[in-house]
């Protein structure tokens, strides 16, 4: 009997340790956008596309190595958006749109899934990266929301530069306001595309991070404010839940509260799935009239898009090899949940 037991506890230790009590790895995940809308597909010659992939691409790399390395969610969310804001081809820092006066108005929005602090910032005009001075506020200050000309004496106290008009001002941009003034057109007839940017990410540590920078609308008048520096319209992150941020028709996200909503949603409901949630609450924004998109990721490092247009410059990467970028609907070619 002895010697039956004393060859089964040894062949219980030649046995190869079972898959599942191995250690599972750190995931990640990040999601970003650059604005939806209603794109015209014959319009999208191969060189555009190339050049908003490409931009797309470099984005999504800069958040990527981030969250690689073991970086913080807050910190891959600031390296992918600065990219966008940096792009001509965003609307957002350098390439927003103008206002009705001829000037380029910025606003942005972050916040951490970890505490749920965040900080944001609308109408200032001289601030090469809002969504720094975004970040900015939410650590250096008392407050979570600041504007216009305070905001920017904040940022010159912080040892932000003044960056000059010309950095943000585009031909492209000033001839979508000089043909919406000739015309007599309407915000949405020159803004097919709305070029807000925004990023979404988990890190290996578990914690998840948003965050939103914009230039608005063309022609916005009397100081008007959308849904990108909302915190709950615009950009929400709560570790409990997930991290969104939105893209589009301003005014409908900031009444539906659309970053909170699709959080709060999957906080109370999470058997209901991320995707269907923000499905859903994409298909109350479009029944009150609005357009538009997000992206979020999950705890579980789901990394997701949902919109109600036709189109949505985005992109996602995740620690199970997920990369793609993609612009028009159905585009993608890759599985969205990391296999750990």
């Amino acid at each position: 009997m002895k010697n039956a037991i004393t060859l089964a506890l040894v062949a219980l230790a030649l046995c190869p340790v079972p898959a599942l009590a191995e250690e599972a790895e750190p995931k990640w995940s990040l999601a970003i956008h650059g604005g939806a809308g209603t794109l015209d597909r014959a319009e999208m010659t191969p060189e555009k596309r190339a050049a908003y992939e490409a931009a797309l691409q470099a984005a999504l790399d800069a958040g990527r190595a981030v969250l690689a390395a073991g970086g913080s969610a807050m910190d891959a969310v600031k390296a992918a958006i600065i990219p966008m804001e940096d792009s001509p081809l965003f609307n957002a820092g350098r390439g927003a749109v103008f206002t009705w006066e001829g000037e380029n108005e910025l606003d942005a929005s972050i916040m951490d899934g970890r505490d749920r602090s965040a900080g944001a910032v609308a109408g200032v005009k001289t601030v090469k990266n809002p969504i720094l001075l975004a970040d900015t506020v939410r650590t250096a200050s008392p407050h979570v929301f600041m504007m216009g000309k305070g905001a920017e004496a904040f940022a010159a106290e912080k040892g932000f530069a003044v960056t000059p008009p010309e950095w943000f001002a585009t031909p492209a941009r000033r001839e979508a306001l000089e043909r919406m003034k000739a015309e007599k057109l309407s915000a949405l007839d020159v803004d097919l595309k709305f070029g807000t940017v925004g990023a979404v990410a988990l890190d290996q540590s578990g914690n998840l991070a948003a965050g939103t920078s914009t230039g608005g609308m063309t022609g916005k008048r009397w100081g008007r404010i959308g849904d990108a520096p909302v915190i709950g319209a615009g950009t929400y992150a709560d570790n409990r839940a997930c991290a969104v941020s939105a893209t589009g028709w301003g005014e409908y996200f900031l009444r539906v509260g659309v970053a909170h909503e699709i959080c709060a949603k999957l906080r109370m409901a999470p058997a209901a799935g991320a995707q269907k949630i923000a499905d859903d609450v994409m298909a109350e924004v479009a029944a009150l009239g609005g357009d538009g998109g997000v992206i979020l990721v999950t705890p579980a490092g789901e990394a997701l898009y949902s919109f109600n247009t036709n189109g949505m410059y985005r992109g996602r990467a995740t620690s199970a090899g997920v990369n793609e970028v993609a612009i028009f609907g159905g585009e993608e070619k890759a599985s969205t949940t990391p296999d750990h």
